[in-house]
């Protein structure tokens, strides 16, 4: 067992705190000044007492960049091969490996590691350095540890045309892409910083992105995040006006009812950048990615590495994740399936309550409270009910659901998921009612008030109305489209369209994220079931929810006619224009209705088409699938499947998001599937289903979930707050009180 001593980058030193430190040192001629502060500035604050630590493979060109940095730093440069291994042995690295063979070479190696002490140096590690823990863990106590990623192939390419065919720790049993592979645990285990560097970056380039990554690491005050209806101008006026991500996270909503964004918008990745993952798994595509959009000092590298794994590990039935499977002509089928409550919601919901329990402070309980409208029920109960058993002490969730507006297996589920800390609350009333009184009761600071001081207990929310919710949704998008390239469907750079079921416009809004960091993706096709005010929304610009009644319809889950995330679009293309966006919202509060201006119209449209689909044609499409191809399509596949018939060119490939599996909304599909006698028990009609040997199967989580007796009962409510937060208040005291 090892301590790792996690180095944490600081918020409170800013570039102007230090010029005002040095003002003291201002010489008599301006031009000496500029020359003294622009070295002083550019080693002192990146590297100060601290060492640049680069770690990465055999070939990844660590000694090359590590002398630049060094150049650029001004700052001693160390090559532990060149200056510490052979200087400490008398003999070069390859005859003492040959001298005392692969073990005993680690604990060698190891040993003068742990014997080395530099400070404000750029030092470049041996490719199996990181194999020894102590010597790892002595180093990077005083440094920043920057992991040089370069793809496999990459590196194989490099070694061969370097004649090196075997490397420390190979054996002859072993080949030389397996010791690769199996020494990225050992990489991830100790970087602060992952620098990709694909296979036709130079060495200079290398170097200016390790930099970044530094300054990144050591200034986190520049990704702060905002509320949707601040404008940057009266940003220094706001409450949330120094929110990070680890605020953000614990507090879901803005104080002034908006929804947070990243004040600087997303990071961009280049296409080499973006090429060097085509051969990446999902697993590693997501820490890539997801570490670009996650602070260090909210969640370092390794940790957040841990929690992917966690999350993505034996929790899905596909090793893939998330595979696209190829349908019909130029049609790919996005499978969010395969996590363990069958639907795309365990993406993020597998993820985020371990990212909740990391980021919140330990001196209070938290519940967590969901609206849902059938998935993301399930999905929050499962994945909150796989914390450590400490953090379900002192972290809870509740979700509402409108008790006739599900599916009887997605009720059946979420009741069978129900845990020591992990409540249903049936509602009599729809989804939008559900979602609109969780955001009262957020924004009632008498209430909220009363639980901390009563009950020591906070609120926080975990619908995508929480910014970390959609960030593994982006990383599924962008994992499509890599594995498209990756199948030799396009070359990278093509377009892709998407075409997304959508109700809450989360899923399609990650889409959309996912082009602003780099994916070619061409068009975004929005697809809704009866309840389109989506579709007519983007079809005319108008927003109106006046006389509309919400329809119960075969697909639950876009049962919904208030969209949260279209706020966070809205501000997005409104320029972050929340003077805007607060005038819309209020004027849908207050009037029901609101219409785009022409312009912002112009830009929604270059972006989204949209269509919707009758009950009918969506049970039609399900059975013309399955009778030619013998695929299931679940019934919010069907709609997109039917809308992408509608409105693709068939220019370019289209991946349609299969959001949910076919066996969550049994009574429909064996009634598309024109089989006359259908059991009203959600057990027999699986088991009915699976009997057809469709593809995908019957899915092994539902199967295991419907056969648990677990407790059959839930709290029912009225549609009133009062007694929601009554019912609030009630679990509150039997759990943490």
């Amino acid at each position: 067992m090892f301590h790792v001593v996690q180095y944490q980058p600081l918020r409170l030193i800013t570039q102007n705190s230090l010029s005002s430190m040095c003002l003291k040192l201002m010489p008599s001629r301006p031009v000496a000044f500029a020359q003294i502060w622009k070295s002083w500035f550019s080693s002192y604050s990146l590297v100060g007492n601290k060492n640049i630590i680069l770690m990465g493979p055999p070939g990844a060109g660590k000694t090359t960049i590590g002398r630049i940095v060094g150049q650029k730093l001004d700052c001693p440069v160390i090559d532990i091969d060149d200056d510490v291994l052979e200087t400490t042995w008398n003999m070069s690295v390859s005859e003492k490996l040959q001298d005392v063979g692969n073990e005993q070479f680690l604990e060698e190696e190891g040993k003068a590691l742990l014997e080395f002490s530099a400070s404000g140096s750029v030092i470049s590690l041996t490719g199996s350095n990181p194999m020894h823990a102590a010597g790892m863990q002595h180093v990077k106590k005083n440094g920043i540890v920057v992991y040089l990623d370069v793809p496999t192939t990459v590196i194989m390419s490099r070694l061969k045309s370097m004649k090196v065919d075997r490397i420390v720790g190979q054996s002859p049993s072993v080949s030389l892409k397996d010791i690769l592979q199996f020494r990225k645990q050992f990489y991830k285990r100790w970087c602060d910083i992952r620098v990709l560097c694909g296979g036709d970056i130079t060495a200079e380039v290398a170097a200016e992105k390790v930099l970044d990554a530094v300054k990144r690491y050591q200034n986190s005050e520049l990704e702060t995040f905002i509320s949707t209806r601040s404008s940057r101008s009266g940003r220094s006026m706001e409450k949330d006006s120094d929110k990070y991500f680890s605020d953000v996270v614990t507090q879901g909503l803005a104080s002034d009812g908006g929804l947070f964004v990243p004040e600087r918008g997303l990071p961009k990745f280049t296409a080499g950048e973006w090429q060097s993952l085509i051969e990446a798994t999902y697993v590693e595509r997501a820490q890539v990615i997801l570490e670009r959009c996650i602070h260090p000092a909210d969640i370092p590298a390794s940790k957040l590495a841990e929690i992917i794994e966690t999350a993505y590990g034996e929790n899905f039935a596909c090793s893939k994740i998330a595979p696209v499977r190829h349908l019909t002509g130029n049609q790919f089928l996005l499978e969010l399936f395969h996590g363990p409550t069958a639907s795309f919601k365990d993406f993020a919901l597998q993820i985020v309550p371990h990212i909740f329990a990391y980021c919140i402070p330990r001196s209070c309980n938290y519940l967590i409270l969901v609206a849902t409208s059938g998935d993301t029920g399930s999905a929050v109960l499962d994945g909150f009910s796989r914390l450590h058993d400490t953090d379900k002490q002192r972290i809870a969730v509740m979700i509402f659901f409108p008790e006739d507006g599900v599916s009887p297996i997605q009720k059946s589920q979420m009741i069978s998921c129900q845990k020591e800390n992990a409540w249903s609350v049936g509602v009599k009333s729809d989804f939008d009612f559900c979602q609109t009184a969780i955001k009262q009761i957020f924004t009632n600071s008498d209430y909220t008030g009363f639980l901390t001081v009563e009950y020591g207990t906070a609120l926080a929310a975990a619908n995508s109305i929480n910014w970390a919710r959609l960030l593994p949704q982006i990383v599924y998008h962008a994992s499509a489209y890599l594995d498209l390239v990756h199948q030799d469907v396009i070359p990278f750079g093509s377009p892709v369209d998407v075409c997304i079921p959508t109700g809450n416009f989360g899923n399609i809004l990650a889409a959309l994220y996912a082009k602003m960091m780099g994916i070619p993706i061409r068009k975004y096709i929005c697809a809704s079931n009866e309840n389109n005010v989506l579709t007519d929304f983007i079809r005319t610009g108008v927003y109106d929810l006046r006389g509309r009644k919400l329809i119960s319809t075969f697909s639950p889950a876009v049962d919904i006619l208030k969209s949260s995330n279209l706020e966070r679009y809205l501000h997005l293309i409104a320029n972050e224009d929340g003077q805007l966006v607060t005038q819309l919202y209020n004027q849908l509060e207050n009037q029901g209705h609101f219409q785009l201006q022409e312009d912002l119209l112009g830009k929604l449209q270059q972006d989204l088409v949209a269509g919707w689909c009758s009950e009918e044609d969506c049970l039609a499409a399900i059975h013309s699938v399955y009778s030619t191809t013998g695929y299931i399509l679940d019934t919010h596949t069907a709609i997109a499947k039917v809308v992408a018939d509608r409105l693709q060119d068939r220019t370019c490939p289209i991946i349609i998001s299969s959001t949910a599996h076919y066996s969550k909304f049994a009574p429909a599909i064996l009634r598309a599937l024109k089989i006359a006698e259908i059991n009203q028990n959600p057990l027999s009609q699986l088991h009915l289903l699976s009997s057809y040997s469709p593809l995908p199967p019957v899915h092994w989580g539902l199967l295991e979930t419907l056969k648990k007796k677990g407790s059959e009962d839930h709290h029912v409510c009225a549609a009133d707050m009062n007694m929601l937060m009554s019912t609030i208040e009630t679990l509150i005291q039997n759990h943490f009180m």
